[in-house]
C-alpha cells in the first residue's frame, strides 16, 4: 500500500526531471536569412539531435538588437548574410571565440576567424550576367568587372543600387584591388554606361537583358539557380535562359552567409553543435541543393546548375578586408551620385 503512492511520487519527479531536461535541449537562433531558406536545415538538426531551434527572424538591425539586449540576450547563434554584417557582430564584441575540431576541419581557413569568432556557412559569387543573344560565348568568357566601365558598354549595363550590400561588397573588393582614386573613376564610368537607373533586384537584371534594355549586368549566382529551376515560375525561367553566367577568371568576388556564437549565449554547447551541424556533409549538401549556394566544404558537391557556371576562381582579397572597406566604398558611391 505504501509503495504505490511512493512510486507515483517518484514517477512524477522523473517526469518533471525529464521535462526539464527536454526543455534545456534548445538553441535560440537570431537570423536575417529568410526562414524558409534555413528551415529544412534546422528541422534536420532537430531530428538528429532532439534539440529544438527557436528561430527569431530579424529583418534588419540584428547587431543593434543584440547590443541592446546585452547580457540578458537569449540569442545563442546569430546567422547573417553578407560579410559586412558578419564582421559587425565581431567588431562590436557580440560574438565569442569557439574551439571546434569539426568546424576547423570543415571550413577553410579563409572562411573563418583564426580565433573562432565567426564562420562562413556558404558562399555566393557576384557574377556577370551577359546576353546569350547579343554577346558571344567567347566574348562573355573574357569579361571582368573592370570591363563594365569600358565605353563599348555605353548604355548597355544594368545593376541594382550601388548602396545595396551586395554591390557595396563588390565595390569594396575593387577598392582593395585598385585604390580609391581608381574606384571613383570606375563608378563614374560605370554610371555613364547604365541603361537605366541603378535599382531593382538581381533577377531584374536578367529580366531587362531578356527585354533588350541592357546586354550585361552584375548579380549573384544563386538567383540564376532560382530562375532556371522554375521556382520563380515560367516567366523567371525565361529570364534565366536569356543570360550567360560569367565568373570572372581574373578573380571572382564571393560573399557569404555565416554565423557566430553570441557573446552571452545561454546555451553555448548547443550553439556550437548547431554550427558543427551546419558545416556537416549533409547540411552543406542541403545548402547546395536548396539555395544554389556554394558550400564551404571543399568535398561537398555543387548543384548541377551551379556547376554549369564553370570553375570559380575566387579573388585574392580576404573577406575581412572587403568588410573593412565598405564604409569607404559606400561613401564613394554617394560622391559620384551612382544611384541618382
Amino acid at each position: 500500500m505504501f509503495l504505490r503512492p511512493f512510486c507515483a511520487v517518484l514517477g512524477g519527479l522523473s517526469l518533471l526531471l525529464g521535462a526539464q531536461l527536454a526543455q534545456a535541449a534548445e538553441v535560440n537562433l537570431y537570423t536575417t536569412r529568410e526562414p524558409a531558406l534555413v528551415k529544412p536545415l534546422l528541422d534536420r538538426f532537430t531530428e538528429q539531435t532532439g534539440t529544438v531551434v527557436n528561430t527569431v527572424f530579424v529583418q534588419g538591425g540584428l547587431a543593434e538588437r543584440l547590443a541592446a539586449e546585452g547580457a540578458r540576450s537569449p540569442a545563442d547563434v546569430a546567422m547573417v548574410v553578407d560579410v559586412g554584417n558578419l564582421m559587425e557582430l565581431v567588431d562590436r564584441n557580440l560574438s565569442q571565440p569557439v574551439e571546434s575540431a569539426a568546424l576547423s576541419a570543415a571550413v577553410p581557413a579563409g572562411l573563418r576567424a583564426p580565433d573562432g569568432r565567426w564562420f562562413a556557412l556558404s558562399t555566393r559569387a557576384r557574377a556577370i550576367y551577359a546576353s546569350r543573344e547579343r554577346i558571344s560565348e567567347a566574348d562573355a568568357a573574357r569579361l571582368t568587372y573592370e570591363d563594365l566601365a569600358d565605353p563599348r558598354f555605353k548604355g548597355r549595363v544594368c545593376i541594382r543600387s550601388g548602396q545595396h550590400p551586395y554591390n557595396t561588397a563588390l565595390f569594396s573588393f575593387l577598392l582593395v584591388k585598385h585604390g580609391e582614386s581608381w574606384l571613383r573613376d570606375y563608378l563614374t564610368a560605370l554610371k555613364g554606361n547604365l541603361a537605366r537607373r541603378a535599382s531593382g533586384g538581381d533577377r531584374e537584371v536578367a529580366r531587362d537583358i531578356l527585354a533588350g534594355l541592357c546586354d550585361v549586368g552584375v548579380a549573384n549566382t544563386y538567383y540564376v539557380g532560382l530562375m532556371l529551376s522554375g521556382r520563380g515560375g515560367d516567366e523567371q525561367r525565361r529570364w534565366g535562359q536569356a543570360i550567360r553566367t560569367v565568373l570572372p577568371a581574373s578573380g571572382t568576388m564571393v560573399n557569404l552567409s555565416g554565423a557566430v556564437v553570441a557573446r552571452h549565449a545561454p546555451n553555448r554547447a548547443e550553439a556550437v553543435k548547431l554550427l558543427e551541424f551546419l558545416v556537416s556533409p549533409e547540411a552543406q549538401q542541403l545548402y547546395a541543393e536548396a539555395n544554389f549556394e556554394y558550400p564551404v566544404r571543399p568535398d561537398a558537391a555543387l548543384h548541377p546548375i551551379v556547376a554549369g557556371f564553370g570553375t570559380l576562381a575566387v579573388g585574392d582579397v580576404p573577406l575581412p578586408e572587403i568588410a573593412a572597406q565598405r564604409v569607404r566604398a559606400s561613401r564613394i558611391v554617394d560622391e559620384v551620385g551612382f544611384d541618382q
